[in-house]
């Protein structure tokens, strides 16, 4: 199993990211199918301020690249992320169009 690490931030607005953390906790079942049925085994998402932290462990079948593609084919996937984006603002390092970035592992015990 691999695991992946991927950040994000959020509006920093408290309103907002109550909303936000509301959406994560009735994820729609469609959004959780897409997530399960792309490889990713487990997935967790922290938050400190306005700041996101992601957790993936994925099987052998995962690629970002097969993942990307199902998800731009899936309606309900898309109307998910469109609203996301009301919450989430990019990483000033960011490329357009880009959300989560993964993190590079600098230690390890």
């Amino acid at each position: 199993m691999k695991r992946y690490c991927l950040t994000l931030d959020l509006q920093d607005d408290p309103a907002l990211i109550a909303e936000y953390e509301a959406y994560h906790q009735q994820v729609w079942p469609e959004i959780l199918q897409s997530i399960s049925g792309s490889g990713i085994e487990n997935m967790e998402i922290y938050r400190h301020a306005d700041r996101l932290f992601m957790i993936m462990e994925v099987n052998d079948s995962f690629s970002f690249e097969a993942k990307g593609a199902a998800d731009a084919g899936n309606p309900k996937v898309q109307e998910w992320e469109e609203l996301m984006w009301k919450y989430q603002k990019p990483l000033p390092t960011a490329k357009p169009g880009e959300k989560w970035l993964l993190m590079d592992k600098i230690f390890q015990l």
